[in-house]
């Protein structure tokens, strides 16, 4: 019987309907509302309940809406839990999870491994799971034992904890050994393990497989030796007669490319590929083809399976030596910090190339600049100068290379790069160390691995001579590291790369000069780099300027066209001659244009640099004796030079800032471009009138013609001149302050010096220009007076101008003297601690001289017999109406040569109250002399006679000059 509670009434079961009931009982399941035997309705009433839900559900509240979607999840079986799960991350993902419960086990120890033991104490407080992964053994042994800290049983199979246990009561009782006393309770860790592991088996089957290469390969050379044409053809026997080799390369296989090619110098015998292989340039399909035949399918098979294990990494990694040439050079690298290293370069021996490199530097930067230097011709032997000792080399400051670090990935790439450019060692390459690792077991076992790595010979110095680098010239390694080093003694492998004496000097003495080179580079390296930068750019801007006169050059635009599409056009081709490329495209252009007499009226129309150059100096008759028309010829072409310095000064300088100054935009105030330009205005103005008239003069020159009268109008206005003598030291302090003050006008001059507008010269230089002129100006004069005969009526006027210039001259060599002793007083006052002001009336600096101060016990014994002692250093400053003495106090930096010296303010004596008297040199005491003042007097002595002599040469004089003046 079925149930009545869920479907229908009781009273419904003594009604007409209950037959109808019941058989239908198995498609409704006591149910009317679901048709279970029609699909459809089923499906339709199936969403209108649902549709009918979820509008009760929106109506719901959160507390209502919340019990229902319980109730059903717990009405739910567990697919429809995984369900919901799913659907749940899928719609709500997670921005914050547990890595140790994503991760695997050994991952999330692998992190943990770059913790401190606090951090790891911390991190075991966050959960059961980090606790048991932050205690695990193979986080705390290692920093256990890198402090010398062991335990003292072998811990249990499932023993948790132990090492971090062990650590704690170490730290907490400070239980700490010396690695002495570690090695006597628990033995040595540096016992190698005489087991291979499998990386040095592989390393091992990587050098039998390469070795069994060369072998092969030497055997294919030496077969094609004896099987070639006796003119030397490049092609094999059976190869097609009548084929020619093209010079031209074309796209196809590079020798650089090719991954196990060495071909021996003078086997190939066409001149054209010769110069196509000694260039680097790649390879015709033809050339390709014959060397994939040359080497045989018997070598390609024996190899093929052996290199299948490491072919991707060799490709990748290892450069393949390029084709050399038929004499490879020597190759030297000299790191940066190697002692007094320029003198060691002054001795370098011709055919040797050599690499200074930084000692900040990277692998990866030197191995580049190696392969730039030797452009891709290969090397006889590699030499190799770095700090060092007989264990380890500092190749780089964060690069040591030793037996331990040698097989690193980054040290063994670099090492089987550098070797891959280095000639075999049948064919006599090798490498040679300047550092005596023969000398230990460590070393010749760095050797030994070196060797084996890069299939070459190893030599370095016995290390049987004494001194910093004096061990270059004992006996040489000869390279037999596996049957004993001192077997043989070969000659020294370094005079290869220098000269012996450059070498033997440098060797003994590269420790003291590198205190002098030091301070050479300290104070003068940054000042020698930027003037060879400045020196540079003058001689571009003059060739630019002064030669091709760059501003009234102008190319017409078809011309500028055609080398725009011939620029275009070289850069898609691989042309060994590019120049001859450009002026075929050129011609062929010009003929398709068919422009050719428009284009050559254009070029024609454009103002040539000579001929503009030349229009304002007219052609003068030249002849052997005509000095004077050569000497005016050179004024005016100098003067023109001098006034296209002034104009730049005035284009590029005083226009903007005063279009600045005008727009309210100011840069500079009007007092300080009034200070510094202004009189450069004046001193063109008054030039550009001088250039007129010299030039209508030798417009029409003739031997009686006169310059000189021009010359006295110019020197009667040279006010000018003196006004900006006198303002020049104001105007370069202006324009220092205001670059340090001022932003944009430091901006500004760095827009605008050092272009082509200025003749590649800053604004300082510009404003020196005036001086340098009035010098040529008198040299010019010179050679006129001197080529003006006295009865020729120009002669007075040169004369009166001559003298006027050298009036002028002298007071800018004044004017250069104040300044440089106004310069060293600055310096002495700055140099002498606690020293009175310096800087009174016309007083100069003479002489300065290092002395020391000397000292007897009694003062009653003749001088004669008198014994001194040294009793401090001074310095003597002799002024000209005074001398300072200062105690000397030298400072010696530690771990290097170099020393300062500080001075500090002892005494002064005016000149006119001081007396000089030598002591005879005797056994006691020599080169010393006694300074006497009024209240008290000094003995001094200096390193050497000639120290005293000079001195005494230069204070005597001055003393009677003081007298004199006083009287």
């Amino acid at each position: 019987m079925w149930s009545t509670p869920h479907s229908v009434k009781r009273w419904q079961l003594s009604g007409t309907d209950c037959e109808q009931v019941r058989s239908t009982r198995s498609d409704t399941r006591l149910s009317c509302w679901t048709p279970l035997n029609n699909q459809r309705s089923n499906l339709q009433l199936f969403e209108e309940r649902m549709t009918l839900v979820l509008h009760w559900f929106d109506l719901w509240t959160d507390r209502q809406r919340k019990h229902l979607l319980h109730s059903l999840l717990t009405h739910c079986t567990m697919s429809q839990l995984k369900y919901c799960r799913d659907l749940l991350i899928e719609t709500v993902p997670v921005t914050q999870v547990d890595f140790t419960a994503v991760l695997p086990r050994f991952l999330s120890l692998y992190v943990m491994s770059f913790l401190s033991p606090r951090d790891l104490c911390s991190a075991a407080q966050v959960s059961w799971h980090w606790r048991t992964l932050s205690e695990q053994d193979c986080l705390w042994a290692s920093r256990c034992i890198t402090r010398g800290w062991f335990l003292p049983y072998t811990p249990a199979e499932k023993e948790y904890g132990a090492w971090k246990n062990h650590y704690v009561s170490c730290v907490s009782t400070l239980d700490w050994l010396t690695p002495w006393e570690a090695t006597e309770r628990y033995g040595t860790l540096n016992q190698q393990s005489t087991v291979m592991t499998e990386e040095e088996e592989e390393r091992r089957e990587e050098r039998r497989i390469r070795q069994m290469i060369r072998d092969k390969l030497q055997e294919e050379r030496r077969q094609s030796m004896r099987t070639r044409r006796a003119w030397g053809s490049f092609t094999k026997p059976g190869a097609a007669r009548g084929s020619t080799q093209t010079a031209r390369p074309s796209s196809g296989i590079t020798f650089s490319s090719w991954p196990s090619l060495s071909w021996p110098p003078r086997s190939v015998g066409s001149p054209s590929l010769c110069l196509s292989m000694d260039r680097g340039q790649t390879m015709s399909a033809a050339q390709s083809r014959e060397i994939v035949q040359t080497c045989s399918p018997s070598r390609l098979n024996n190899a093929s399976g052996a290199l299948s294990s490491f072919t991707s990494r060799l490709a990748l990694t290892h450069t393949v030596p390029p084709i050399r040439r038929t004499d490879p050079a020597l190759l030297l690298l000299i790191s940066n910090r190697i002692p007094a290293y320029e003198l060691l370069l002054s001795g370098v021996k011709a055919g040797v190339i050599v690499v200074l490199y930084d000692h900040r530097g990277t692998l990866s930067a030197l191995l580049a600049q190696v392969e730039t230097a030797i452009t891709g011709q290969g090397a006889q032997r590699l030499g190799l100068l770095a700090p060092g000792g007989t264990e380890e080399i500092h190749l780089l400051h964060r690069c040591i290379l030793s037996e331990r670090t040698l097989l690193n990935p980054d040290q063994r790439d670099f090492w089987e790069k550098l070797s891959g450019w280095v000639a075999p060692t049948e064919e006599g390459g090798g490498i040679d160390i300047f550092s005596p690792l023969a000398a230990c077991a460590s070393g010749a076992a760095l050797i030994q691995t070196l060797s084996t790595l890069t299939g070459l010979e190893v030599r370095t110095p016995m290390g049987l001579a004494t001194g910093s680098f004096q061990n270059i010239l004992s006996e040489w390694s000869d390279g037999s590291v596996c049957t004993g080093l001192s077997n043989q003694r070969a000659s020294s492998p370094a005079l290869q790369f220098v000269c012996e004496s450059v070498l033997q000097g440098w060797c003994r003495q590269a420790q003291w000069m590198e205190e002098a080179l030091g301070e050479l580079r300290g104070h003068l390296g940054p000042q020698l780099q930027q003037v060879s930068l400045q020196a540079r750019g003058r001689a571009l801007g003059n060739f630019l300027w002064e030669k091709i006169c760059l501003e009234e050059l102008c190319v017409s635009k078809d011309l500028s066209e055609a080398l725009v599409e011939g620029l275009i056009a070289l850069t898609r081709q691989t042309e060994t001659r590019p120049l001859e490329f450009l002026a075929g495209f050129l011609t062929r252009w010009n003929k398709d244009e068919g422009d050719e007499n428009k284009r050559a009226a254009d070029f024609s129309s454009a103002p040539h640099s000579s001929q503009k150059r030349f229009s304002l100096i007219p052609e003068l008759p030249q002849n052997a004796l005509d000095w004077r028309s050569a000497a005016a010829r050179e004024l005016l072409h100098s003067e023109c030079l001098y006034l296209g310095r002034l104009s730049a000064v005035l284009k590029v300088y005083h226009e903007p800032l005063t279009a600045a100054l005008n727009s309210n935009r100011a840069i500079l105030s009007f007092n300080d471009i009034h200070i510094v330009l202004s009189p450069v205005t004046r001193i063109l103005e008054l030039n550009r009138v001088f250039q007129v008239d010299l030039q209508a003069r030798l417009q029409q020159w003739g031997a009686a013609q006169c310059v000189g009268d021009v010359l006295v109008k110019l020197c009667s206005k040279l006010r000018v001149y003196t006004n900006y003598l006198n303002n020049y030291p104001t105007a370069i302090h202006t324009i220092d302050k205001c670059r340090e003050t001022k932003p944009p006008f430091r901006a500004f001059l760095k827009r605008a010096d050092r272009t082509l507008s200025t003749h590649m010269l800053s604004l300082q230089e510009l404003l020196l220009c005036p001086l340098w002129r009035i010098q040529e100006y008198v040299t010019l004069l010179q050679a006129l007076c001197l080529h003006t005969h006295t009865a020729h009526p120009d002669h007075t006027h040169l004369s009166s101008a001559l003298n006027t210039l050298v009036t002028l001259r002298g007071f800018v060599q004044k004017l250069k003297r104040n300044s440089e002793r106004d310069r060293l007083m600055e310096e002495t006052q700055q140099m002498i601690q606690g020293c009175p002001n310096l800087s009174e009336g016309n007083r100069q600096l003479v002489i300065t001289q290092d002395a020391a101060l000397l000292g007897s016990p009694d003062e009653q014994i003749p001088e004669s017999l008198r014994t001194y002692e040294h009793v401090s250093d001074v310095g003597l400053f002799l002024f000209s109406d005074a001398l300072v003495l200062t105690r000397r106090r030298v400072h010696h930096t530690p771990f290097t040569l170099t020393y300062q010296s500080a001075h500090t303010f002892l005494a002064s004596v005016a000149l006119n109250s001081l007396v000089v008297r030598e002591i005879t040199h005797t056994r006691y005491v020599c080169h010393a002399f006694v300074l006497e003042g009024p209240c008290r007097s000094w003995v001094c002595a200096t390193e050497r006679g000639e120290e005293r002599e000079h001195f005494l040469s230069v204070l005597r004089p001055a003393i009677e000059s003081a007298l004199t003046g006083h009287q």
